[in-house]
């Protein structure tokens, strides 16, 4: 069976919370949650094989504007589920503010956008402290490696968690979005390794910033996106991470460079840019209709992976 089938098969967590040995399971699970007066839901899968004693780390993986958690939970598109399986750890889909009872045309309150999420004042850090706070009841989660990354909208969601949840954030990874707040508006109480991953050649959040001629036909939807550049060159500052990047990975399609962590306090700032793909998740097996297809040049969930299990490692 297809993995992103498994989905079907969830259930819903109506019981009250068991000890998290007696919690865990393997496979694809639907959680429920009422929060600031609404419906929330994530899908969650956690890998065959893991040991209901130890704890495991956890990936947060947020969809884009407009997507909803099971496009986000499909492998072909994202690939987190496999990652998930090779790797060993806990992923969790949240869905985000949607209108509608199913959840669909989601958005996230990332600040400056998106959407109704944004409009409504959609109290989406709320719905991750007490998503997180349910996980953490029934499974066994590694507080020291909690991890958020997102696709667009999603991206810029997770560096509003960096901002208002350093505390519990390990490190966080956007792909093709920008940070979508104030800089004085971001206040991280710790240093957060951020990675960035875009394309040069997007045409909804543009690396040089503004919103592409694809982006929603409504401007009002969106905003105008900081470039790549910028949303970089704010993350260096904050985390006190080396001026000067290193080039890390340098292949045909795609460059990586790294703003390595100082002796002070500090955290790694890392940014790959790939030369095509426009708005899309690179590596992806599948892509957009009529959209131009991700680069094969590197994997971004892979990335992402090698990046917080690297920084993970050091002592925050």
């Amino acid at each position: 069976m297809h993995k992103c089938a498994l989905f079907l098969l969830s259930f819903v967590l109506t019981v009250p919370a068991a000890p998290a040995a007696e919690a865990l399971g393997s496979g694809a699970h639907e959680l429920r949650l009422q929060h600031a007066g609404l419906p929330r839901h994530a899908l969650v899968h956690v890998p065959a094989g893991l040991d209901p004693n130890r704890p495991v780390p956890l990936v947060l993986a947020f969809h884009g504007g407009g997507g909803h958690a099971e496009f986000m939970a499909d492998d072909a598109r994202y690939g987190w589920i496999g990652q998930a399986d090779r790797a060993g750890f806990v992923v969790v889909f949240p869905n985000g503010f949607s209108r509608f009872p199913g959840g669909r045309l989601a958005t996230w309150n990332a600040g400056d956008c998106c959407g109704a999420a944004r409009d409504q004042g959609s109290d989406d850090v709320g719905f991750v402290r007490a998503l997180l706070e349910r996980l953490k009841q029934q499974w066994p989660i590694d507080g020291q490696r909690i991890f958020a990354t997102g696709m667009s909208n999603g991206g810029m969601f997770s560096y509003r968690l960096a901002c208002e949840m350093a505390d519990t954030f390990r490190a966080v990874a956007a792909v093709a979005g920008t940070e979508a707040l104030a800089d004085a508006a971001c206040r991280p109480t710790r240093p957060v390794p951020v990675l960035h991953i875009h394309a040069r050649n997007d045409s909804h959040v543009q690396f040089d910033g503004g919103a592409g001629p694809d982006a929603f036909r409504d401007r009002k939807q969106v905003t105008d996106y900081l470039p790549v550049p910028e949303t970089v060159a704010r993350w260096v500052r904050r985390n006190r991470s080396q001026a000067e990047p290193d080039r890390d990975l340098g292949r045909p399609g795609a460059v990586c460079h790294t703003h390595a962590a100082t002796p002070a306090d500090s955290a790694a700032v890392r940014l790959c840019v790939t030369e095509t793909g426009g708005h899309s998740w690179p590596g992806a097996q599948r892509g957009r209709l009529t959209k131009e297809p991700p680069s094969q040049a590197l994997v971004a969930q892979e990335e992402i992976w090698r990046f917080f299990a690297e920084v993970s490692q050091h002592p925050r």
